[in-house]
């Protein structure tokens, strides 16, 4: 590493978001053949507001910034600054992925050969679960004369670098740095700028061929690297070999969490129904069974019912053959008539009776009532889980990689928006909707995921 030159960089920002968000301090750090050549950094007006809580994290307000010159006006220094140089940073995809924005946003591209330490503590010292700048400082006994600003903890950086090979071998350093710094291994019809900015955090990407026609749609609670194992894995089945060949570009939602990601990616595969997709294409018809004591389960389509019965139904299938095969293993398994069920035909014992896997209610052999009990007893496993709320509900997830807030709305199962605040809450009328439309895959990603997570954040609406 000390034969290269590097700048250790550290910015701080308005935000997470790298494309909505503005830089309001830079700092950069050059090293040459080890050596310390320069510290530079300097404050920058984000032509926007800074959010309190940032305001107080890192102590600039913006009185500071005011009258200060923009990006736009420094990027020439800046760029000076960085071009030719490995790029270092702590999770160093937030401040490389804003920097090559700010730089876009002056019609310029910004490329760099790019380490971020937090790769290289985990790779290092894998037996350390947390890497974060704190636990660095603590773990190797670093100082920090101004945390959260920007020349602060570039610095650390610097000192960090020093540190490792202070205390391990100078050759497994290397061999792990030069690893970081290879560039990762793309499809050919993408370039490293299409998966650069990809962001770490949690949402729905969605993978375009030449004719820009979706081909796949997957979600992560890191986007980044969920889209790169795609490549990485691409030998080891058709279909990612596949999409290796065809794509030519990349989109991304980011989500404030996991659940947010899931509902996106089933809400998005059923509307562009990319070519690589299958498990939660549209179906042309939901079903499931309905029986009242003293009749035969009827097999119906659930589509049209009330959300609010769902809870009076058994099972959710995705076919009609597979409402039916569950019911003859009912049977099979409580030796249930299927005469008695309906779905056999004919005069005289079933079939099963006559293989003995028959109680006998086809001939009388069997109470009726008690035949009835057997298939109470028997279907209550697959009744449909009750609406355990009075009315609507939110569920909120904060993202603390993009500190994004979402807040989803649902009623009877049924997914019925997104707000991100309470005063998007207050406008109640935003979810009112006439046709609450039952999704099967919405019922069972929230179902799954409150019993998941038995302790997350509920509002009641």
């Amino acid at each position: 590493m000390f034969n290269r030159d590097t700048v250790f960089v550290d910015i701080e920002t308005t935000g997470g978001n790298a494309v909505r968000d503005r830089i309001t301090e830079v700092a950069i750090i050059t090293m040459r053949e080890g050596e310390l050549v320069s510290e530079w950094s300097t404050l920058v007006n984000p032509q926007t507001r800074i959010p309190e809580s940032i305001q107080r994290l890192t102590g600039i307000d913006n009185d500071m910034v005011m009258d200060l010159p923009c990006f736009e006006d420094i990027y020439k220094d800046v760029l000076e600054r960085l071009h030719g140089y490995v790029f270092v940073a702590h999770n160093a995809r937030f401040d490389y992925g804003f920097l090559k924005n700010e730089f876009k946003r002056c019609e310029i591209t910004f490329k760099a050969p790019v380490l971020c330490t937090v790769k290289l503590s985990r790779k290092l010292y894998p037996d350390h679960k947390r890497h974060n700048l704190d636990t660095i400082m603590q773990r190797h006994g670093l100082t920090c004369s101004a945390r959260h600003r920007a020349m602060g903890d570039a610095r650390v950086l610097f000192d960090f670098m020093h540190t490792l090979y202070s205390q391990l071998r100078s050759s497994e350093v290397d061999d792990v740095i030069q690893q970081l710094l290879k560039k990762p291994s793309l499809p050919s019809g993408l370039t490293e700028d299409d998966v650069s900015n990809l962001p770490e955090g949690p949402g729905v990407y969605t993978f375009y061929d030449k004719h820009h026609i979706p081909i796949y749609i997957g979600k992560s609670i890191n986007i980044h690297d969920r889209v790169m194992s795609h490549f990485s894995s691409d030998h080891r089945s058709s279909k990612e070999m596949n999409i290796s060949q065809n794509i030519t570009s990349i989109k991304c939602i980011e989500t404030a969490g996991e659940l947010g990601a899931l509902l996106e990616e089933s809400r998005l595969i059923k509307k562009l129904l990319p070519t690589y997709n299958r498990r939660l294409r549209r179906h042309d018809s939901l079903i499931t069974i309905k029986w009242n004591s003293g009749n035969q389960p009827l097999i119906m389509t659930a589509d049209l019912l009330d959300p609010s019965s769902i809870d009076k139904h058994y099972g959710l299938f995705k076919s009609k053959k597979k409402a039916k095969d569950t019911l003859i293993n009912i049977a099979k398994d409580n030796k249930l008539c299927l005469k008695v069920l309906g779905l056999e035909k004919g005069k005289g014992p079933c079939f099963a009776y006559q293989l003995k896997k028959c109680s006998g209610a086809c001939i009388n052999e069997d109470e009726l009532k008690k035949h009835h009990l057997k298939i109470a007893m028997a279907l209550e496993p697959l009744k449909n889980k009750i609406w355990p709320y009075k009315d609507r509900i939110g569920i909120r997830e904060y993202s603390k990689y993009n500190h994004q807030t979402d807040i989803h709305i649902f009623n009877q199962w049924c997914y019925l928006g997104i707000a991100h605040n309470e005063s998007d809450l207050n406008q109640i009328s935003l979810f009112e909707n006439d046709e609450i439309l039952f999704d099967l895959d919405t019922y069972k990603i929230l179902l799954q995921h409150l019993k998941k997570h038995p302790s997350i954040e509920i509002i009641d609406i």
